[in-house]
């Protein structure tokens, strides 16, 4: 058989060789791995094991660790529950010289949380009228959380007609109020609470003119009706 002629270098050779293969696909692993955190490609990976604060995912021979805090956009209170699912995840550090790959899942589910709430906001109709509660307050406007969950800015502007310089002068956090949406934009509400008021004006002015006065003849009329029955 051929390998029978086979020297001990020859052995030693191939021995070397075989090594050498290892080491360069050793090395394209750690080059993809690279380029996704350069390129930062998202990634489905298998959790393959739980560990001391955080899981592991086996990537081409390559023991890539997922901090407990980057599982989730939250608190994570058991990490076996992770433990055989895919999820989805960038590289978010690669240290070849130490051995150690870094993978994140919160980038991902805070963009994906990001993009609805943004397809929520645009759904949400102009003129739309809602209650919520005030958030916080700043200089320039109150915050108001509202009943579907979404939040809108009420400028100072839009608190009152009355001019007031600080929203802090007739509200405060934790207040109930009735707001009206005046426009949606850059995925944000803009949110008026004066605009209420000029409806309600608007709607008394209308009910105003709706009211039938009864004609002058009419009056005479009825005049002489209730004087036909007085006796004097």
């Amino acid at each position: 058989m051929a390998d029978e002629n086979l020297t001990m270098d020859d052995f030693s050779e191939a021995v070397d060789q075989s090594f050498d293969t290892f080491k360069d696909e050793d090395q394209e692993i750690w080059e993809k791995m690279k380029q996704y955190r350069d390129e930062k490609t998202p990634l489905t990976v298998t959790v393959d094991g739980v560990v001391n604060k955080g899981v592991i995912s086996n990537q081409g021979g390559i023991r890539c660790f997922i901090p407990a805090s980057r599982l989730a956009l939250g608190h994570v209170a058991d990490l076996n529950e992770y433990l055989g699912k895919e999820i989805q995840v960038r590289v978010t550090e690669v240290d070849q010289e130490k051995g150690r790959v870094i993978l994140s899942a919160r980038e991902l589910l805070r963009e994906k949380a990001q993009e609805e709430k943004k397809a929520r906001i645009a759904a949400v109709a102009v003129g739309t009228v809602m209650d919520g509660t005030v958030e916080t307050l700043q200089p320039y406007g109150a915050f108001v959380k509202l009943e579907n969950g979404l939040s809108g800015l009420v400028h100072v502007s839009q608190i009152s007609h009355t001019r007031i310089k600080d929203p802090s002068v007739v509200l405060k956090v934790g207040d109930s109020v009735k707001v009206k949406v005046i426009a949606v934009k850059d995925g944000k509400l803009s949110l008026s609470m004066k605009a209420l008021e000029e409806d309600t004006a608007a709607r008394e002015e209308e009910e105003l003119r709706n009211i039938k006065l009864p004609k002058s003849e009419e009056l005479t009329t009825s005049l002489g009706e209730l004087f036909k029955n007085i006796k004097l």
